[in-house]
């Protein structure tokens, strides 16, 4: 539902989710902390019952922020070191077939080198929009057949060619962990758990009672930060999208070699 936030640049998106909560949270102490200042009963200590609530629901709803951030970033790292794997594995699959004798070598660098352009100006971007590519299966069939044709007529070629089927194998497991990540996020129902929380951490900061002034800065400056732990969180939760996400630089440097041959 909210995946446009991704066509968004990194500092505008930072900016806007900030002063949303920011805005959200100084609207409701002009217009919501009013009425539930009825419903409270002045006493001398309500700011410290409020304060004693706040401090024990900012533990848990913290705690929860923290480790939605870790695993995000964790899961993000993850892709990060499947994409260079899978990067390596085709770059040295690149390197063994340049060994191949004639006609196979250049058939086979033709089929890697149409298979790496069409990752990196189709595949890449479809990935951007959650889209799973699927057109470079029919590209790594058309190579694996080329491949397997090939019969080794000296010990050299033999252990070469079992070579490049280790490497090929490799990459087809690293290719097969890309596609898997792309869809991978945050479950919906934990961001609806996030949402839930900072409006109820809010509306605890509209009950305190004090200056209006001195309420809308400390206010502002906590709704400020939830807005950037949930905007770091974001951010980081879907690995190929949006600005922050994992390029296809690794393929652009393989097909910019494959390009020389």
């Amino acid at each position: 539902m909210f995946y446009w936030i991704y066509d968004i640049p990194s500092v505008a998106l930072a900016v806007l989710i900030t002063g949303a909560f920011v805005a959200f949270s100084w609207l409701g102490t002009i217009f919501i902390r009013p009425i539930l200042r009825i419903f409270l009963r002045k006493r001398a200590d309500i700011n410290d019952l409020i304060g004693y609530m706040l401090s024990c629901f900012g533990v848990f709803y913290g705690l929860l922020l923290g480790l939605l951030a870790v695993a995000a970033y964790q899961n993000f790292s993850t892709v990060e070191t499947i994409v260079s794997k899978e990067a390596s594995a085709l770059s040295a699959l690149a390197r063994d077939v340049s060994g191949y004798p004639e006609p196979d070598r250049t058939n086979l660098t033709w089929l890697l080198r149409d298979y790496t352009r069409y990752v990196v100006r189709y595949a890449w971007p479809a990935q951007q929009k959650g889209i799973v590519p699927q057109e470079g299966n029919t590209r790594m069939i058309a190579f694996h057949e080329q491949l397997i044709r090939f019969e080794p007529k000296t010990p050299g070629h033999e252990i070469l060619h079992a070579e490049a089927l280790r490497q090929f194998n490799n990459y087809l497991e690293a290719r097969r962990m890309r596609l898997f990540s792309v869809t991978t996020s945050i479950p919906g129902v934990m961001w609806s758990v996030v949402l839930i929380g900072a409006l109820m951490n809010i509306a605890l900061i509209w009950m305190f009672d004090m200056k209006i002034i001195n309420h809308m800065f400390l206010g502002g400056i906590l709704s400020a930060f939830m807005g950037l732990m949930i905007f770091l969180i974001a951010s980081l939760d879907n690995p190929f999208r949006g600005e922050l996400s994992i390029s296809s630089e690794p393929f652009q440097e393989i097909l910019s070699h494959l390009m020389e041959e």
